[in-house]
């Protein structure tokens, strides 16, 4: 015969409590770690199936809406892009609320990505950014000026940074949108005029300089930036005072492997023919895969990426600045881009011999 008493009833129920806790807890999937790891690596493919295939996806599905009974609905939008067409041109449509979404943060941990700055940026000026190295997709820089995750408003307060990227994505319905909602505009010069000469002060222009070109030849342990030859950054600054800010953002090359073709090679012919007639050079890349690390796939290795924003070069404002003048602005901002990779290199674990190139 069994007699339960209130205690024992007490002890017995606390006891299969523990005992579910514990059996809860040993589901890995359910623990803290992995549920964000997997929201880690959800942020980040979204953002790399957006760099690679949003922009003809939208255009696909619009197309094929004009085809359905719902045509109305690509009707409407088309009628909106065409009064909005120039939007991109005067800066975008930036919006707050989205630069702050949950998921930019996930972004920055999944690396993580992290943000340094050295000086401050007074806000009655307008700055350029020249942003280094491109990267396969520009991870650093899209983190740390298309968002907030990394903190760029508390950083540098009172300055508006713009990350200016290819005018053709801005072609594109629906992703033209979302680039701009987070800062995002096309790296031509109307748009840096526009911006620079009619949006107020306190504007940051955030140009990859090296572009395309340098996306050619970026690989994990390779430190060379496509520099040499691109003054057009610098002619903008002159025109209109706007102060020069050199940007390194070590491990950028890190988080992809790239199959890099030799120069006279017909691989290499493609990709310089594809980049003159389209805007940009395909890479033949891989990362890891989506379920395993020890496995190819599209999404980045999760390598620390750091970017230091240096301190800015004072320029003056010249309207019709003379070659000689290009070239030595040029030349000083070359010499600070080396003193800010000299500086921080050992910070972030590269060994003291190592150089930046110059290309």
């Amino acid at each position: 015969m069994c007699i339960l008493t209130k205690k024992n009833s007490f002890v017995l129920l606390l006891g299969t409590g523990s005992s579910i806790l514990s059996a809860l807890q040993d589901l890995s999937w359910l623990s803290k770690s992995k549920v964000e790891k997997q929201l880690q690596i959800i942020s980040v493919l979204q953002w790399v199936l957006t760099f690679l295939i949003m922009g003809v996806a939208c255009t696909v599905i619009l197309m094929y809406i004009l085809c359905t009974d719902c045509w109305v609905i690509t009707s409407v939008y088309l009628a909106w892009l065409v009064f909005d067409w120039n939007t991109p041109k005067k800066g975008g449509r930036r919006s707050q609320w989205v630069r702050n979404w949950a998921v930019w943060r996930y972004f920055r941990d999944y690396f993580p990505i992290r943000l340094v700055k050295t000086h401050n940026l007074m806000t009655n000026r307008n700055y350029i950014f020249g942003y280094h190295p491109h990267g396969i997709m520009g991870l650093g820089a899209f983190c740390n000026f298309s968002t907030e995750a990394t903190g760029v408003g508390q950083k540098f307060p009172g300055i508006r940074p713009y990350l200016a990227t290819l005018a053709g994505n801005f072609r594109m319905p629906i992703l033209r949108d979302y680039l701009m909602s987070g800062g995002i505009c096309p790296v031509n010069r109307d748009t840096i005029d526009y911006i620079l000469s009619k949006n107020g002060n306190g504007n940051a222009i955030v140009i990859v300089v090296g572009g395309a070109a340098e996306s050619l030849n970026c690989t994990p342990g390779k430190y060379s930036v496509t520099l040499r030859n691109r003054k057009g950054f610098v002619k903008l600054a002159l025109r209109h005072g706007a102060d020069l800010v050199p940007v390194y953002s070590f491990g950028e090359n890190e988080v992809y492997k790239q199959v890099i073709f030799e120069e006279g090679s017909w691989g290499r012919w493609v990709q310089k023919k594809f980049q003159k007639y389209v805007g940009f050079a395909p890479c033949i890349f891989h990362g890891r895969g989506l379920f395993s690390s020890n496995t190819w796939g599209l999404l980045p290795y999760s390598k620390p990426i750091t970017t230091v924003v240096g301190e800015p070069i004072t320029i003056p404002k010249t309207d019709h600045p003379s070659q000689k003048d290009i070239d030595f602005y040029h030349s000083l901002y070359v010499s600070s881009l080396l003193k800010l990779f000299d500086r921080y290199k050992t910070k972030f674990g590269l060994p003291e011999t190592e150089i930046l190139e110059v290309n």
